[in-house]
């Protein structure tokens, strides 16, 4: 996988230390663990399930704004789209035969 170049911040490391400790939501938790985990670390890049995880997070209006906080710095180190991959020509096999697949339906 590909890295992200982006790591944490400390405002939002210590939103998503207080999301862990006091949400019972398992989804800001999932959010929140995923931007916690990469604090330090930009060779880390947030997964499929926890950046959909983030983005629900995002739009559910009860969530508290550390939530939000935490969910948002996660999304924000997903990878890159496959357009901006394919730019500078790396782009995975398991995505080029994604958009293969999608253009033969199309058609």
């Amino acid at each position: 996988m590909a890295k992200s170049q982006k790591v944490t911040g400390s405002k939002a490391a210590r939103n998503a230390s207080k999301t862990l400790k006091t949400s019972s939501s398992k989804k800001s938790k999932t959010a929140a663990g995923s931007a916690l985990s990469q604090t330090r670390s930009p060779s880390k890049v947030t997964s499929k399930k926890a950046a959909s995880t983030a983005s629900k997070v995002l739009k559910n209006p009860k969530a508290s704004s550390a939530a939000k906080s935490a969910a948002g710095s996660a999304l924000s180190q997903r990878t890159r789209s496959v357009k901006q991959s394919a730019k500078t020509g790396k782009i995975s096999r398991k995505t080029a035969k994604s958009a293969i697949k999608k253009a033969n339906r199309s058609k």
